[in-house]
């Protein structure tokens, strides 16, 4: 259940660790910027430690800005899932996965919705 102390630490974590970011225009009347907030951790560049979530958490702000909720839905699902097992989350995240891994534990969760 989304009530057990393992989501809420799951969810925690994605608060803390893999943020997106949106700077939405309402109003449209200028364009609005959505982004993954975070450094750029040159200490830890082509190890494979980096987290995607907060790249795809970003795309799905932009997809639901532009109408798409259903496919921005979709992303955020296909998060959820990755989050299940240690080995597709991140370190960070307390998984064993390396950045490719996490990535395709979250392609594998669209392809298969």
């Amino acid at each position: 259940a989304l009530d057990s102390p393992r989501w809420s630490s799951i969810i925690e974590a994605l608060h803390t660790a893999a943020i997106g970011f949106a700077n939405i225009n309402p109003e449209r009347t200028h364009p609005s910027m959505f982004e993954p907030v975070h450094g750029s951790a040159p200490d830890i560049a082509g190890e494979g430690l980096a987290n995607p979530i907060a790249a795809v958490w970003s795309a799905s702000m932009m997809l639901d800005h532009l109408g798409e909720s259903k496919a921005a839905d979709a992303l955020i699902h296909a998060v959820e899932r990755s989050m299940e097992q240690a080995e597709t989350r991140t370190r960070d995240l307390g998984g064993t996965a390396d950045t490719k891994d996490a990535e395709a534990a979250i392609l594998s969760a669209i392809i298969d919705a």
